[in-house]
């Protein structure tokens, strides 16, 4: 028999606040490598067994300024509100919409986005 519990993933509680240095003259050009590294699901995520991460493929949803190679973080356990993106099924079709003030019944949201994440490159 398989283990039926849950088990939920524990956020870290690590202080990722950068200290002041204490010594005096020129730091070490090696010191940036103490630094502490941003965890993404830390900083951007609430809920992370509704969230995603959705790389985009190509410039399609540029009226958005959403170009390819950017993250979606998308939420599934949010409600859309008026003026918000979200990403829609649309004849079994994945796309980036932005929710009006009318409702449309032919629109499935799948998921809210919550943040965009900029290719540079």
């Amino acid at each position: 028999m398989s283990d039926s519990k849950v088990h939920l993933i524990k956020k870290t509680e690590n202080n990722y606040r950068v200290k002041r240095p204490t010594q005096t003259g020129f730091s070490s050009p090696a010191t940036h490598y103490s630094e502490p590294r941003i965890d993404l699901n830390e900083v951007l995520v609430t809920n992370s067994s509704a969230t995603f991460f959705i790389k985009v493929a190509d410039d399609g949803f540029n009226d958005f300024n959403i170009l390819k190679n950017d993250v979606l973080i998308v939420d599934k356990s949010l409600s859309a509100r008026t003026n918000q993106l979200v990403v829609a099924t649309i004849n079994d079709n994945f796309s980036v919409i932005r929710i009006g003030k009318e409702y449309i019944s032919e629109i499935n949201i799948w998921g809210v986005i919550t943040y965009i994440i900029k290719s540079v490159l």
